[in-house]
């Protein structure tokens, strides 16, 4: 695989090269041997590297309090609940200018070739996720016109409203799975499943799933409908229901993983785990997870240098002397700035520099408990598109709405094999954030992992929160669902700058440069919310 994306770097770094002298540049831009002949597939694959969820770490992950920033410079967004326009159009700018252009050059390309029919296919499949990200993040978005700015110079598309995106994606979706097959070309070069068709369908299908079950408050009968399409009579046929199938994104040295770049580079000191999270893994009693059960995730996740007074002291020694036992760990508190972390209490352990914590003091924000950047976000680890976790757990909510026929016995199956699965998964980042089958067994076997019977309103609480650990680095699909279920049942950000005050941030505003470039359908397109373009205005499926 690395060998083939470093064709597909230089084949792509061909075309910015500058000619200088004028002469026989006509030949050279008719050229046949030049990036004009790329594969499509290598094009497909770019546009799947940068599907990896990485790109605004300031907003998804800390808006349903995992991860936060204190930083009150350019890492601001989600931890203090207000508008920071440079990083609000972050998934706008790496979707729209990553995804999007890549796929629809690949589906412009392919779509009339009857040799590769498996490749278009792909193509609007991960088109499509990527225009799911979109439409959940900003609400309505350029759908039918958009990426053609390239193929058709279209350079001032309209605004669909996400009302009328999301039948189009489940039509793209059903469509796309269904005319895959296993006699066409097979497609080994794509980064994502080195072109096994049937894992594809299955890729599609639990995206579909995906969208269906965003439907649930706006459209029930649609969401059944698409949920049951999903489905086609054989889950386990169908759907990523075990990790061997999950979506996964492959980082390496050229091709990195967005949060461990940030994380492992100038911004290493500046990010901590929220204590919301931290506490609810922990089974710090009233939490939000209701439980007073140590997860055995926190332990893979985790790591606190307590008595760090500094980023060089969290990184002293290669991190020989970070904590991680899940009974040690602290999150930050959310809405909380440098000044306020330094002032709200870290723990210092009375016997040495690393110990286990005795007692609160201040003046010391770094030892907040972090994501491990050792193990689990090194620059080279793997993100997630959708997981076997995400689909059982998924399918054990559909199942409690009586989606395709399905039993409550069938949704405490898929709920307890959602948890298990994502406990496994974790091995997937680095052998030292495994789980022992003992220790997952434990904690799923137990009441964590038995399902509430006898009613969705009993159960919903504890499937949403399974979903919101299971998206962790996810932060998208984290939100979004959070945005749906309403669990966990997180208390909102106290920052007191905040301007959602006493709610959530339910979508990001518009980028400036759409407001100045793109005006008029911009403005169009800001009527038709149904609210300001604000922090505050929610997405049609989340009215």
């Amino acid at each position: 695989m690395k060998k083939i994306l470093n064709i597909l770097f230089l084949a792509l770094s061909f075309t910015f090269i500058t000619i200088a002298c004028d002469e026989g540049f006509d030949e050279l831009n008719t050229s046949k041997s030049g990036a004009t002949s790329l594969d499509p597939v290598f094009i497909l694959n770019n546009a799947i590297i940068s599907s990896s969820p990485t790109a605004n770490l300031v907003y998804d992950e800390a808006i349903v309090q995992q991860w936060i920033a204190t930083n009150t410079g350019v890492l601001e967004g989600g931890n203090f609940n207000k508008v920071v326009v440079g990083n609000t159009p972050l998934n706008w700018n790496n979707y729209y200018q990553n995804v999007i252009k890549y796929t629809n050059d690949v589906i412009t390309t392919t779509k009339d070739d009857v040799t590769r029919g498996n490749l278009y296919h792909m193509a609007r499949i991960i088109q499509a996720n990527a225009y799911m990200v979109l439409t959940d993040t900003y609400g309505d978005i350029p759908y039918t016109e958009a990426g053609g700015g390239y193929t058709s110079q279209n350079f001032f598309p309209v605004y669909d409203t996400q009302q009328s995106i999301y039948p189009k994606l489940i039509d793209e979706l059903t469509q796309a799975v269904a005319a895959l097959g296993a006699s066409g070309k097979v497609e080994t070069g794509d980064a994502l499943y080195a072109g096994d068709v049937a894992k594809w369908k299955k890729f599609g299908n639990s995206l579909l799933l995906r969208a269906g079950m965003r439907l649930t408050k706006a459209d029930a009968t649609k969401a059944a409908a698409t949920v049951t399409a999903a489905i086609g009579g054989n889950a386990a046929a169908n759907l990523i229901l075990v990790n061997a199938d999950n979506a996964i994104i492959k980082h390496d040295a050229n091709f990195v993983n967005g949060i461990g770049n940030t994380v492992n580079g100038g911004e290493a000191a500046n990010f901590y785990l929220a204590e919301p999270f931290v506490n609810a893994l922990k089974g710090t009693a009233g939490n939000v997870g209701n439980t007073t059960v140590v997860d055995p995730r926190l332990a893979a996740i985790a790591i606190r240098y307590g008595g760090a007074r500094s980023g060089g002291d969290q990184t002293a020694n290669n991190f020989a002397n970070g904590n991680k036992n899940p009974l040690d760990q602290f999150g930050t508190p959310m809405g909380s700035t440098d000044a306020t972390a330094d002032a709200s209490g870290a723990l210092l352990p009375p016997g040495g520099l690393y110990g286990s914590p005795a007692a609160p003091r201040t003046g010391n924000r770094f030892s907040y408990s972090q994501v491990d950047r050792n193990r689990m976000v090194k620059r080279t680890s793997p993100m997630f598109l959708v997981t076997a976790a995400q689909t059982n757990l998924l399918l054990a909510e559909a199942a409690m709405r009586g989606f395709a026929g399905l039993t409550f016995a069938q949704a405490s199956t898929y709920f307890n094999t959602g948890i298990k699965a994502h406990m496994d998964q974790m091995v997937s980042y680095d052998p030292g954030c495994a789980v022992s089958a003992v220790d997952r067994d434990a904690y799923a076997n137990g009441a964590e992992g038995t399902l509430a019977n006898g009613s969705l309103v009993a159960a919903l609480p504890q499937i949403g929160y399974q979903y919101w650990v299971a998206s962790f680095l996810n932060g998208p699909e984290a939100w979004a669902n959070f945005r749906r279920v309403g669990y966990p049942a997180l208390t909102p950000n106290p920052f007191s700058g905040s301007q959602t005050p006493g709610g959530f941030i339910e979508r990001l505003t518009f980028p400036d440069a759409e407001k100045v470039v793109n005006t008029v359908n911009v403005t169009t397109a800001i009527g038709t919310l149904g609210g300001p373009d604000a922090l505050t205005t929610k997405v049609w499926w989340a009215k």
